[in-house]
């Protein structure tokens, strides 16, 4: 885990948060107390005025502090390792291995590594399974494989357990989503926002595709062989809300989405998400959050996959100096978005 220190700031509103997503990254020195912590300590906060902030473990040793024994910072480390060598040990399995398995490889009763893998990855041993397999589908579908190839090469046993698995998650059906959405409508519309022309376009599941100066023309390329459909009685009552979110940033957390990418863009995704309205996070606290925090340029990618502008906020993403970074639709509405939901 050896993601960039973030600045003081950030570092202690991790710690104010206890955000895990920020264990291994720095460890919280306590000078009246003399220890040092994970960010994510239960402990009682420290004054703001006694705490500073350490690259490692040893660096805050070498001041002569000591390790907490209630939160155990030093073990880190060896949770990270413990995560990896259960992934790969998952990859390299035909069936999902056990839980009890992974637990004995890295060395920790099964009940206290389920917690150490869903810290570290936000999801549990067997959630990872079945979202690599679906992953694997996926990307199949995606070359042109098959529908009966693609499941079977991924892993699942039979189509069943295929679709059984992925219900309520693919969104479009595993065929459509190789044919470019054939066979499932999408309902559109572009409305005048005080943020420009806003195109907004969804499925029966949710919006697939919300985005700034673009017509339909957008909706045909991304989805060929879908039907496009104006308008909608149903569709018009979540183009209220949806309008609505965007002219007041907030919790979008209500609004559906069909939205599709590997698990890693999707951990990323649900990760900007999460982030607080008027808060914002650097691509090394995504990257993290999304359990992989040295993956901090594939963590960018996945914000520049993003389909669903501000329902998926990536305009909270900045860069670790403070500065903006890039945006989609152009600086001005990022920077319009950020202060609206800052006031």
């Amino acid at each position: 885990m050896m993601a960039s220190v973030p600045n003081d700031d950030t570092a202690w509103a991790a710690v104010l948060r206890r955000d895990r997503a920020f264990d291994g990254r720095f460890v919280t020195g306590v000078l009246t107390t003399g220890i040092y912590c994970r960010p994510s300590c239960a402990a009682r906060h420290p004054l703001r005025e006694n705490v500073r902030f350490y690259a490692s473990g040893a660096e805050a040793r070498a001041t002569g502090l000591r390790a907490c024994k209630r939160c155990m910072p030093d073990d880190v480390s060896r949770d990270e390792a413990a995560v990896l060598a259960a992934i790969d040990e998952i990859k390299q399995a035909e069936d999902a291995p056990s839980l009890t398995a992974l637990a004995d490889i890295a060395g920790y009763s099964p009940t206290h590594f389920q917690r150490v893998f869903k810290r570290a990855t936000g999801l549990s041993p067997a959630a990872y399974a079945r979202a690599l397999r679906e992953e694997r589908a996926r990307d199949a579908l995606s070359a042109g494989e098959s529908v009966t190839n693609a499941i079977y090469d991924a892993g699942y046993g039979s189509a069943s357990r295929f679709y059984e698995d992925t219900k309520g998650r693919l969104g479009m059906t595993a065929s459509a989503w190789r044919d470019g959405g054939a066979g499932v409508t999408i309902h559109w519309a572009v409305v005048k926002t005080s943020l420009g022309p806003m195109l907004v376009g969804a499925t029966d599941k949710g919006v697939c595709r919300l985005s700034f100066n673009e017509d339909d023309s957008e909706l045909a390329r991304r989805f060929p062989k879908a039907e496009l459909v104006e308008g909608g009685k149903d569709f018009e009552r979540l183009l209220a809300d949806v309008v609505a979110s965007v002219e007041a940033p907030g919790d979008f957390a209500h609004i559906p989405l069909d939205v599709k990418g590997t698990a890693f863009q999707e951990a990323c995704w649900k990760a900007l998400r999460d982030i607080p309205a008027g808060e914002t996070r650097t691509y090394a606290d995504i990257a993290a959050a999304a359990g992989n925090p040295k993956a901090v340029r594939a963590a960018g990618s996945a914000n520049a996959r993003n389909n669903v502008a501000v329902l998926i906020p990536c305009h909270r993403v900045i860069r670790t100096g403070g500065d903006l970074g890039g945006y989609a639709y152009g600086l001005d509405i990022k920077r319009e978005l950020l202060a609206r939901e800052k006031n």
